[in-house]
């Protein structure tokens, strides 16, 4: 096909600055040039890769899907040229992470922090959402990778182990249960109940461990995300059932986390990839971090 890399590093920059204008700017190359190394790329592959008015440019839904192509081939050239010099002054691009917001504070400070540092070129979007939309991104290739509880039976979908967390009742100091060493799911009715809401990848996990039980907690409110039920808690409205690692650390909250029984319910977090298809170099470099962060700390740390 006849264009090159600078029509694709083109094509990127207008893709992500959303302006001709900007993207000019930013790689030292006038409106004009430009816009010819885009249609000299949108020439070769046949397709409109922009929807351009005199206002705005957004991206064509066949260009949203080669971002990521575009961005693969950038990162294929920039591995072949690692050898010249070292990882932290080549390589460069950026990595999507879709990441369930209950392990969002639990993961990534710690690995976000020292991975910038370290190649400061990459940039990092994080895509926090829901179970179902973290596997959906990655199936969809919006994400390199995720880091969730589910994909375990996709199989499209390769998933990386990475710790086992207990669900657990969180209420606030100075509430009736917070001396208990332990609560029955039996003894949280007598409470005011707050829960996810049906279609949440913990709330399916909670229904099917209490599928055989005859008595469950009457809720009052619900919500869809546990950040938003955390937030609930801390306000005194109510107890709640989240993941051990939603809670933030006791010395910087009003919370406790009281382990439940009868039944006990775990999850298992892991990194999630789409089956046969190797990670770009930033992206690995990435997913490796996240794997020792995993294997070094433990939900309670």
């Amino acid at each position: 096909m006849n264009f090159d890399l600078a029509d694709l590093r083109a094509f990127l920059a207008v893709a992500d600055l959303g302006s001709f204008k900007a993207a000019s700017d930013s790689m030292f190359l006038s409106q004009s040039a430009l816009s010819r190394r885009v249609d000299k790329l949108e020439d070769a592959l046949g397709v409109a890769l922009f929807t351009r008015t005199t206002r705005k440019v957004e991206l064509t839904t066949v260009g949203r899907m080669f971002v990521h192509k575009a961005r693969n081939v950038i990162n294929e050239l920039e591995e072949a040229m690692l050898g010249i010099q070292t990882v932290s002054e080549r390589l460069s691009g950026e990595v999507t992470l879709a990441c369930v917001p209950s392990a969002v504070g639990h993961f990534l400070p710690s690995v976000v922090g020292p991975y910038h540092e370290r190649y400061p070129g990459i940039r990092l979007r994080i895509i926090d959402e829901s179970s179902g939309d973290v596997l959906l991104a990655v199936t969809r290739g919006d994400a390199d990778f995720g880091l969730t509880y589910i994909g375990t039976q996709e199989p499209d979908i390769e998933f990386c182990p990475l710790i086992e967390e207990a669900f657990v009742v969180a209420c606030r100091k100075g509430h009736p249960l917070a001396t208990r060493k332990s609560v029955h799911w039996k003894d949280l009715g007598d409470f005011d109940y707050i829960t996810l809401a049906q279609g949440s990848g913990n709330r399916l996990l909670i229904d099917q461990a209490l599928a055989r039980q005859q008595v469950r907690p009457r809720w009052y409110c619900e919500v869809n995300h546990v950040p938003a039920l955390v937030s609930l808690v801390e306000a005194g409205l109510g107890i709640g059932v989240v993941p051990r690692m939603a809670l933030p650390p006791k010395s910087s909250s009003g919370l406790l986390a009281i382990p439940l029984t009868e039944p006990a319910i775990t999850r298992t977090l892991g990194l999630i990839s789409r089956r046969g298809r190797p990670l770009a170099p930033a992206a690995q470099l990435l997913f490796d971090m996240l794997v020792r962060r995993g294997v070094a700390k433990s939900p309670g740390a």
